[in-house]
């Protein structure tokens, strides 16, 4: 090989190099697969004291901890993304959940949605709400708090927001007969979740780049012999 070929081959590579070093993304959000809502007992306790007492429950799950009252499994139809900037930063989306719970042997509820809704008035609520999907107008029920513990761990990819506080809706109350009841405290939920690294637009055109990058190199080889 002549010296003006190694030459040629290292202008390509360096050309090369030159297109892939400034594009360096690290994925930043995730998106919630899979995991369990579940609900402290102290809920059962507080929509009892209201008239609402629990009859009955179909496909729910054991929740964690295991000294909660019941689990929701979140369904594979969840969109729920988020960013790790900050610890945590909710971007967009629902989670959607399987399972029903049937208040006084007469009324059911369940197949819940959580996600944003906006104008909330609820004192203390984050924004995000927590729908009942059986009904056609998938109501409100509750106005959640923010979670007051965050665990989020990237190395697993795993997701636990604890202590999330329920409100009653100010929706919710007015079908129960009672205005008054909006943004009654009731209970405690909590969420743990499997999720998976979303990729951000800069990781593909890297992934391209690099491709583009390589071919020159190639090209480059092919000329100079």
């Amino acid at each position: 090989m002549r010296f003006s070929h190694i030459v040629g081959i290292l202008g390509c590579m360096t050309a090369a190099c030159m297109t892939i070093a400034p594009i360096q993304v690290e994925a930043a959000n995730f998106k919630v697969e899979s995991g369990v809502t579940s609900i402290d007992r102290d809920h059962e306790n507080i929509l009892r004291n209201i008239g609402l007492i629990i009859t009955g429950t179909q496909d729910t799950v054991p929740p964690i901890p295991s000294d909660y009252l019941v689990g929701f499994q979140i369904d594979s139809a969840t969109n729920f993304t988020f960013s790790d900037e900050g610890g945590f930063t909710p971007l967009f989306g629902t989670i959607e959940h399987i399972g029903t719970v049937t208040f006084n042997q007469q009324t059911t509820v369940g197949n819940f949605s959580i996600g944003f809704a906006s104008g909330r008035t609820v004192p203390n609520a984050s924004g995000l709400v927590l729908r009942d999907t059986i009904s056609s107008t998938n109501p409100i029920l509750f106005d959640l708090s923010a979670p007051q513990s965050v665990t989020f761990d990237e190395q697993n990819l795993t997701l636990a927001l604890a202590d999330v506080q329920l409100f009653i809706s100010p929706e919710f109350a007015e079908t129960l007969g009672n205005s008054s009841l909006a943004g009654l405290f009731a209970g405690t939920a909590r969420i743990d979740a499997k999720v998976a690294a979303v990729p951000e637009p800069g990781s593909t055109l890297a992934i391209l780049a690099a491709g583009a990058a390589m071919l020159a190199v190639r090209f480059c080889t092919q000329q100079i012999k």
